[in-house]
C-alpha cells in the first residue's frame, strides 16, 4: 500500500472514493480501544453507581453528537481538513485557531490511548509471563506502541481506514468476551469508599455527563472533515453521510465507554483503571486483554496522530505531513511518560476534556454558522492560500483574518474558560451557576451569539467553476 502524500491540500474528485459506509467503519472501529474505554471508569471515580453513570455517558453523547456530527459536511464540500474549511469563517490565517485547537485535542488523546494501553499491556504481561513491571517495562512498552502507531500514521488514511474495519469486528468480539469474562464480580453500586467528587449527586451528574460523554464526540471536531474529504458530494447525499457520522460516533462511543463503564464497577476500580482491570480478569481473558490493549491503542492513536500531522502541516506549510507526524509523535511520546510518571490520572484526564471541550466548542459552533449561512458552497481555491504561502482570495478579509470570528471564538473560549469546574481549576463563573459546570454550553452560546451579532457575513464563492459543488 502506498504512503499517502496529500497533507491538507485539496483532494481531487477521482481520490474521493471513499462511503458513508466506510465512515462508520472508521469511527467504529478505531474507537473500541482502552483510550476510549477509560472514559467509562471516570462516572465510577466520581462516585457515581452503574445507572447514574450510564445515563450521565448516554445524555451527554447524545448532545455532544448532535452539535459535532453537522460540522462532517463541511469537509464532504471543501474536500480538504476541517481546520483548513474553517478558513470561510476565520479567515485564511485566521483558520490557525482550528489547527491550535485540533492539535491539542488529538495530542492529549493520542498520550492518553497509548498511555492506558501500555499500562494494560503491561499488567497483562506480568500476569501471563511474570515480567516486572517498573519503569523500565512501562518505557519499552510505551515506546513500542508508538513505534507501531507511527506506521499506520504516516501510510495515511488508507492503511488506518482497512484497520478500522479489521478492528471493528475484532474488537467487538474482545468487548463481548470481556461482558462475560467480568460478570461474576458486577456491582451496580461505586465502591463505598468513592464519595461524590463534587460533594453531591446532581453537580456530580452533570460533570460526568460533560467529562465521559460530551467530551466524546466534542474531540472529533477537527477530525471529522479528515475522512469526510475523500468522500464525493456527487455519489453520496450530506442526509447519507449525516446518519453515518451519528451512527458511528453513537455507537464508537457508547460502546467502549460503557463497557469501561462496567469493568470499573466489576473491578472495584474507583481509583485507578489500569491495575484493577488487569487483576479482576480471569485467567483465559489475559489474552483477549493483551490484543485488546496492543491492536485497539494502535488504531486509536494511529488515527490521532494522523490528525495531528495534519495540523502541524496546515500551521507549518512547509513541513510534509510524514514529517510533521514524526514530530507531533514524539511529542505525544513525551506526554505519555509524563501522564506515567508525574500527572495524578483522574486530575489530568478530567482537567484535559474539561478544559479542552471549553475552547473548541465555540470554534465548532462558529464554523456551523458559516457553513449555514454560505449554504455549503465554498471556493476551493481560496482556503488554500495560506498553504501556498500566497495572498488574496475571498477568505483573506484583514490580512487573512477575519477579526469579528476570531473576536467571537475568543469571547466564547474566555466564557468557558471562567464557567469549568476542574480538579485543577475552578471558573469564576461557578458561583452564577451554582457551582454546576456548564462551560460547553456558555462557550458555545456566548460564541454563536457573538458571530451572529456582530454581523459577520462569511464570503461565499463568485463563480459556479471555483467552487467545490
Amino acid at each position: 500500500m502506498p504512503m499517502e502524500q496529500r497533507g491538507v491540500d485539496t483532494v481531487p474528485e477521482a481520490e474521493r472514493t471513499s462511503s458513508p459506509r466506510d465512515l462508520v467503519s472508521i469511527l467504529l472501529g478505531s474507537n473500541l480501544c482502552l483510550g476510549v474505554i477509560v472514559f467509562g471508569w471516570l462516572p465510577v471515580s466520581f462516585g457515581l453507581g452503574l445507572w447514574p453513570a450510564v445515563t450521565s455517558i448516554v445524555a451527554g453523547t447524545v448532545v455532544g453528537v448532535a452539535v459535532t456530527a453537522p460540522l462532517a459536511l463541511v469537509s464532504l464540500r471543501t474536500a480538504t481538513n476541517l481546520s483548513t474549511s474553517s478558513g470561510a469563517a476565520f479567515g485564511v490565517r485566521g483558520r490557525l485557531v482550528g489547527s491550535v485547537v485540533g492539535l491539542l485535542l488529538s495530542l492529549g488523546y493520542t498520550a492518553l490511548t497509548l498511555w492506558i494501553g501500555g499500562d494494560v499491556m503491561v499488567g497483562t504481561l506480568a500476569r501471563i509471563a511474570g515480567l516486572p513491571t517498573g519503569g523500565l517495562a512501562h518505557g519499552l512498552v510505551y515506546a513500542l506502541l508508538a513505534a507501531c502507531t507511527v506506521v499506520g500514521a504516516v501510510y495515511g488514511y488508507r492503511l488506518l481506514l482497512g484497520l478500522s474495519k479489521i478492528l471493528a469486528i475484532g474488537m467487538t468480539a474482545l468487548l463481548l468476551l470481556g461482558l462475560i469474562a467480568y460478570a461474576p464480580d458486577l456491582t451496580t453500586a461505586a465502591p463505598q469508599d468513592t464519595p461524590y467528587l463534587l460533594g453531591s449527586f446532581w453537580p456530580t451528574w452533570l460533570l460526568s455527563a460533560v467529562a465521559a460523554g460530551l467530551s466524546g464526540p466534542i474531540a472529533f471536531i477537527t477530525l471529522l472533515g479528515d475522512y469526510t474529504r475523500y468522500i464525493s458530494p456527487q455519489r453520496h447525499s450530506p442526509r447519507r453521510v449525516l446518519r453515518a457520522t451519528c451512527l458511528g460516533l453513537c455507537a464508537g462511543l457508547l460502546l467502549p465507554q460503557l463497557f469501561g463503564t462496567y469493568t470499573a464497577l466489576a473491578a472495584r476500580g474507583a481509583l485507578d483503571y489500569a491495575g484493577p482491570l488487569v487483576a479482576a480478569s480471569p485467567a483465559w481473558y489475559l489474552v483477549p486483554l493483551l490484543l485488546a490493549a496492543t491492536a485497539g491503542s494502535v488504531g486509536n492513536a494511529g488515527l490521532m496522530l494522523y490528525s495531528m500531522g495534519l495540523d502541524l502541516d496546515a500551521i507549518l506549510p512547509r513541513v510534509s505531513r510524514a514529517r510533521a507526524t514524526l514530530v507531533v509523535a514524539v511529542v505525544a511520546t513525551v506526554f505519555v511518560f509524563l501522564g506515567h510518571f508525574a500527572w495524578d490520572a483522574q486530575s489530568a484526564m478530567t482537567s484535559f476534556v474539561l478544559l479542552l471541550t471549553a475552547i473548541g466548542t465555540p470554534w465548532a459552533v462558529i464554523t456551523m454558522i458559516a457553513h449555514l449561512r454560505c449554504g455549503g458552497v465554498y471556493d476551493a481555491e481560496a482556503l488554500q492560500v495560506y498553504n501556498r504561502r500566497a495572498r488574496g482570495g475571498i477568505y483573506w478579509f484583514r490580512s487573512g483574518w477575519n477579526p469579528r470570528a476570531t473576536l467571537s471564538w475568543t469571547l466564547g473560549a474566555a466564557v468557558g474558560l471562567c464557567a469549568v469546574s476542574t480538579p485543577l481549576h475552578e471558573g469564576p463563573l461557578l458561583a452564577l451557576t451554582a457551582g454546576v459546570d456548564c462551560s460547553f454550553i456558555l462557550s458555545g452560546l456566548v460564541g454563536g451569539a457573538s458571530y451572529l451579532a456582530l454581523g459577520t457575513r462569511p464570503a461565499r464563492a463568485p463563480e459556479p467553476e471555483a467552487a467545490v459543488p
